[in-house]
């Protein structure tokens, strides 16, 4: 009984990951983090710029808050709030980025939708049943 589950479950699994769901998910895991390569570079080498003229640094990875000073062979403690500040940073860019993708994708669709709708609505065409019918009808009525 135990053999004819495990199969039960190979099978189950194989259909699951033959799905489409599963190989869109991974080709959308694939280009998400090429898309990170991107964004990374968007960050460090358009925005920060900007935004160290403003701050006056580059790079925010190297602000920390030091607790305790090294001491000997002891490190030191420190809270480094710069690669936090650099997360969301990222963060907002890569938000920003979905936000104007899904925005401009959601407008291509209410345009074609509303092409749609203006189209006028064709009348169907008879079926070849009717159109039988129809001759029928017509021929009795001539005689």
């Amino acid at each position: 009984m135990a053999n004819k589950e495990k199969k039960g479950i190979v099978k189950e699994f194989k259909e699951f990951i033959s799905k489409g769901n599963v190989m869109d998910l991974a080709v959308g895991m694939i280009i998400g983090a090429a898309f990170t390569a991107i964004v990374n570079s968007v960050v460090n080498d358009l925005v920060m710029p900007l935004i160290s003229i403003v701050v006056g640094k580059v790079n925010f990875s190297d602000l920390k808050w030091v607790i305790k000073a090294a001491e000997g062979e002891a490190e030191e403690v420190a809270l480094c709030y710069g690669n936090f500040i650099q997360a969301v940073i990222n963060f907002l860019v890569i938000a920003l980025v979905i936000f104007l993708v899904v925005k401009g994708i959601n407008s291509f669709r209410r345009k074609k939708e509303e092409e749609e709708e203006e189209k006028p609505a064709e009348e169907p065409k008879p079926s070849d049943e009717l159109l039988m019918l129809t001759e029928i009808r017509d021929l009795l009525k001539k005689d």
